[in-house]
C-alpha cells in the first residue's frame, strides 16, 4: 500500500473547481478534498503490512521546492480582547463551538509530532494566546520537549504586565507584541478597546526582565504613516525591534491597494531624518530585513510580505485554533489534523503522512495567487498571526 500522503497529494490534484468535491476510498480510509479543505472521515483503518511501507525519501517538512519547514504557529484560541480593524470586521467574527478547537492535549500532541519531525521553533498565537488560562502550562510543557529550542508568544501586551514573570518562569524564549501606534486616541481608535499604557508597560516590563521584544506595527495610509519616524525614535533608548508590516489583505479587513505603505517608502521617509540609517545582516529564513540608526539600542525591521516576498527561504506553518494545518498565511487550503486525530483508529505515522501531504501542496510563492486582495480567506484572527 502506498503512503498515504502520497494518496492525498494525488487526490487533491483532482479538484476540478470551486466547490467540487472528490472523494476516494483506499485501506479502509476516507478522503474527502474540497478547495478549502481536507479532512479524514471517521472510517475503520486497516493496519499497513510492514513489508509494504515505502521508506519516505525526505522529511514530510521538506515541500516540492526543497524548502525545509522548522517553525510552527500554534494558534491557541479565535479569541481576543481587542477588535483590531485590519484583523476582524467590526462586528466581530462567529466563533467556533468550543468541542470544535483543539484541546490542550491535542495542541500538545501535535506539537510533539511536530518537533519529532524536525520543527524547532514554535510560536504561540491566537486570537489572543494570554486570554488562556492554561497559558503558563502550555509554554512548560512545550518547553519540556527535548529537541525544540524555543518557543515564543505573539500577544496584544495588554495583560503581560501579569503574566509575563510566570511566562518567563516556564521558559518563554521570546515575545512578539503588536503596536500600531504610539498615540493613545488611535490606539483605542483601531483596537476598538483601551489600553495603550498597559501595552507600553508590557515592553518597558519585558526589556526589564531581559527580553529584546518585536514590537509589531503594520502601517497603514491615513492612520498612521505619520508616526514612522516616531517609531524609530521608540528604539533609540529602548532595546526593542520594531517591525514596519506591510498591510496585507484579509476577509473582513476592507484591504484597499492604496492604504498599502511600501517599505520603499518607508525607508525613504526615516533616510531623510537619518541619512545613515543602515543595514544589518539577515538570517536565512528571516521575514524581516534589519535596519538601524548608529548608536540606537534598538532596531528596525521591514515585513515586505505584499511588495517583495520572501516565499523561497520560508519555513513557517500555521496550526490553527480548530486543528487545520495552514502551509501559507495566504493560502485557503487546509488540512484538518483535529478530524485525523479524533479518530482513534489513526495511527501517529498517519497523521505524518498527511502532514507531510499538506506541506507537499505549499506553492512556490503566496499560495499561487497572483492576486491575493480578490482570494478568499480567513480573517487574521482566525488564522492565528
Amino acid at each position: 500500500m502506498r503512503l498515504l500522503a502520497r494518496h492525498a497529494i494525488r487526490l487533491l490534484g483532482q479538484e476540478n473547481g470551486a466547490g467540487e468535491m472528490a472523494s476516494h476510498s483506499r485501506g479502509g480510509i476516507r478522503l474527502k478534498a474540497t478547495t478549502g479543505y481536507l479532512k479524514l472521515a471517521t472510517a475503520s483503518v486497516q493496519p499497513v503490512e510492514p513489508e509494504k511501507q515505502v521508506q519516505r525519501k525526505s522529511s514530510p517538512l521538506t515541500d516540492s521546492f526543497g524548502r525545509h519547514h522548522t517553525y510552527l504557529r500554534i494558534s491557541l484560541t479565535e479569541r481576543c480582547n481587542l477588535r483590531c480593524d485590519y484583523c476582524m470586521p467590526a462586528e466581530g467574527v462567529p466563533l467556533q463551538p468550543k468541542n470544535n478547537l483543539l484541546t490542550t492535549g491535542e495542541i500538545l500532541r501535535l506539537a510533539r509530532i511536530f518537533v519529532e519531525q524536525g520543527v524547532r521553533k514554535i510560536r504561540l498565537t491566537g486570537g489572543e494566546p494570554t486570554v488562556r488560562r492554561d497559558i503558563v502550562e502550555i509554554v512548560a510543557q512545550m518547553k519540556a520537549l527535548p529537541e525544540l529550542e524555543q518557543v515564543g508568544i505573539t500577544t496584544n501586551g495588554l495583560v503581560l504586565t501579569r503574566l509575563l514573570l510566570p511566562l518567563q518562569r516556564a521558559g518563554l524564549d521570546n515575545l512578539n507584541i503588536s503596536l500600531d501606534t504610539l498615540k493613545r486616541d488611535r490606539f483605542e481608535k483601531i483596537t476598538r478597546r483601551k489600553g495603550w499604557e498597559r501595552v507600553i508597560a508590557g515592553i518597558d516590563l519585558a526589556v526589564q526582565l531581559g527580553y529584546r521584544p518585536k514590537v509589531n506595527c503594520v502601517l497603514m495610509r491615513d492612520f498612521n504613516e505619520d508616526e514612522i519616524c516616531d517609531f524609530v525614535e521608540f528604539t533609540k533608548e529602548r532595546p526593542v525591534d520594531v517591525r514596519f508590516i506591510e498591510y496585507m489583505p484579509f476577509s473582513g479587513n476592507k484591504w484597499h491597494t492604496e492604504r498599502l505603505i511600501s517599505y520603499k517608502d518607508t525607508l525613504q521617509t526615516i533616510r531623510q531624518r537619518w541619512p545613515d540609517f543602515q543595514a544589518l545582516p539577515n538570517g536565512p529564513n528571516d521575514t524581516s530585513k534589519a535596519y538601524a540608526v548608529p548608536g540606537f539600542k534598538g532596531q528596525v525591521g521591514f515585513i515586505t510580505s505584499m511588495t517583495e516576498h520572501f516565499c523561497g527561504t520560508c519555513n513557517r506553518l500555521r496550526l490553527t485554533a480548530d486543528g487545520n494545518i495552514k502551509v501559507c498565511l495566504f493560502g485557503n487550503k487546509e488540512f484538518s489534523l483535529r478530524d485525523a486525530m479524533r479518530n482513534e483508529n489513526v495511527s501517529e505515522e498517519q497523521l505524518v503522512d498527511l502532514i507531510g501531504a499538506a506541506v507537499q501542496r505549499k506553492k512556490k510563492q503566496h499560495a499561487g495567487m497572483l492576486n491575493l486582495s480578490q482570494m478568499e480567506n480567513r480573517p487574521m484572527i482566525l488564522i492565528g498571526g
